[in-house]
């Protein structure tokens, strides 16, 4: 049956292309379009001359994730890319201490004890306990909360002490640590969401659990790699990948999606659509306001967002001697914290992440010579800010800070090209609602039943993959969003998911 049922796929991000691999697999004849001239999204390399970038995500987190995404289509992800296992895992900077942070689990406890007066105290009972916590919560995310007996099952209500509804990541790692910075150093992860450690629901205290078990991978030719991996296996199972034709708008017979209409006018007929756009654009865009209601314009305008981020690719002609990952703090994170989330201001001192991926990679730059990749946490554009007049002065301030805080005091003489993307950038040519680099906010009101559903409430035949849908941003998580709609689809159309290669 499934053979004879067309599937569009808007977008070409990481979960429109693993829903796209999975149906295809199955036998769904799969269309995906994307504005883009190349597959990913937020996941596409960019390209400066010689010098390659990922665009977004940096972090492989969770490889056994996206192992198990192609294992399902009866492939190796190692038959596709070429993985290198990162340790240590990054390097974190304080204003008054440096510590590189490991999987290795000796010498974690070794750091921690030489970088931190209370030492590794804490560090066996964090795993301890997190990896508890994991355990009950994880098969919960893997679940469908498509109506509220979703919260029947034995699994969410064994995990419901888990939860920790009370705490905040912050708050949660005070059980374990007592300096503030050494709870940073296991709770900045709350970053990958977009949100604020303070903020941010202890349940995400499992993020930094799962970088220490499971380690961070980096992949040959950048992060981008993992989507033109899955482009080419949903070509090979004779799905067919549009790039360079946007999709203008859903076609609609009532509260039923029919297909879409291309940007050049030409409709095209299927049988379910698939959502990977970034959720609240897609809504407020591709849909007529009178067709939704819980989604429509204004309430979506009245939801909350993660915040932005101020990115500069440096391509130079000089190798620097860092780490591949860095993440600096500000030497007041919480003022930091404030202003991004709260006073929605850049900021005179700011935190910064910095990717140096030439150390491990030399393919992404000339011999010699290497990309520097900087994330800047800026508030989303609820902010006002004028992106325009500021981003000269941003720029200059985000090299200023590598100067003081890492040493590269040269390297404006180095730069041989360079590309900004504002949280306006964001917005206007990523297609992103407001800017929110890492789409809805994942406070407690915002997940699991409360988020968008996989199988969309308002339309029929239409699904949602991507970070704005259950389970959230972040690539292992989008993957896990694309296999429980792909799991959904399969199910409405009497298709067995568990079909082998």
């Amino acid at each position: 049956m499934s053979q004879t049922k067309h599937i569009i796929i808007i977008g070409a991000g990481p979960g429109g292309l693993c829903a796209g691999m999975l149906l295809s697999q199955r036998g769904f004849k799969v269309s995906v379009f994307d504005s883009h001239d190349e597959v990913g999204g937020r996941n596409r390399p960019i390209h400066l001359g010689q010098y390659t970038f990922d665009t977004g995500p940096t972090f492989l987190l969770m490889k056994h994730v996206l192992d198990e995404m192609f294992t399902l289509c009866g492939k190796q992800s190692e038959d596709y890319l070429e993985f290198i296992k990162l340790d240590p895992m990054y390097r974190l900077q304080f204003s008054d201490r440096q510590l590189n942070v490991y999987s290795d689990k000796p010498l974690m406890r070794d750091e921690l004890a030489r970088v931190f007066p209370e030492g590794c105290n804490g560090y066996d009972a964090f795993l301890t306990k997190e990896a508890k916590r994991f355990a009950s919560l994880y098969p919960c995310i893997k679940r469908d909360y498509s109506s509220l007996t979703s919260f029947l099952s034995l699994d969410l209500l064994r995990a419901l002490p888990q939860l920790a509804l009370t705490h905040s990541v912050f708050s949660n790692l005070g059980q374990y640590f007592n300096e503030a910075q050494l709870r940073l150093v296991f709770s900045f992860q709350s970053k990958y969401l977009g949100m604020s450690p303070w903020q941010c629901p202890a349940l995400f205290t499992m993020l930094s659990y799962l970088e220490h078990e499971y380690g961070i991978y980096h992949v040959k030719g950048g992060l981008n790699q993992i989507s033109a991996a899955m482009a080419k296996v949903i070509t090979e199972q004779g799905g067919a990948i549009h790039t360079g034709q946007p999709v203008a708008a859903l076609e609609l017979n009532g509260k039923t999606v029919t297909g879409v209409k291309l940007a050049d006018g030409k409709i095209i007929q299927a049988d379910a659509v698939v959502i990977n756009a970034d959720f609240a654009h897609a809504m407020s865009q591709l849909v007529k306001p009178n067709a939704l209601k819980r989604y429509k314009p204004e309430k979506l305008a009245n939801l909350e967002y993660s915040c932005s981020t101020f990115m500069l690719y440096l391509a130079l002609d000089k190798c620097y001697d860092s780490a591949h990952h860095t993440i600096v703090f500000a030497e007041d994170y919480t003022t930091n914290i404030n202003n991004i989330f709260h006073f929605r201001l850049p900021g005179d001192d700011f935190s910064f992440y910095v990717q140096n991926a030439s150390v491990s990679d030399a393919s992404l730059a000339p011999p010699g010579c290497s990309g520097l990749y900087v994330l800047v946490p800026m508030p989303n554009n609820n902010s006002g800010l004028a992106w325009d007049e500021l981003c000269a002065n941003q720029r200059e301030r985000v090299l200023d800070a590598l100067a003081s805080r890492l040493g590269l005091t040269d390297i404006r003489a180095h730069i041989v090209a360079e590309k900004i993307i504002t949280p306006n950038d964001w917005q206007a040519s990523e297609h992103v609602y407001k800017g929110a680099t890492f789409s809805l906010s994942h406070k407690f009101s915002q997940l699991l039943y409360w988020r968008p559903h996989n199988r969309f409430e308002e339309l029929n035949q239409c699904y949602l993959v991507g970070g704005g849908t259950h389970p959230g941003s972040g690539l292992p998580t989008i993957y896990e969003s694309a296999h429980i709609s792909a799991k959904l689809l399969c199910r409405d159309f009497n298709v067995d998911f568990a079909v082998s290669a």
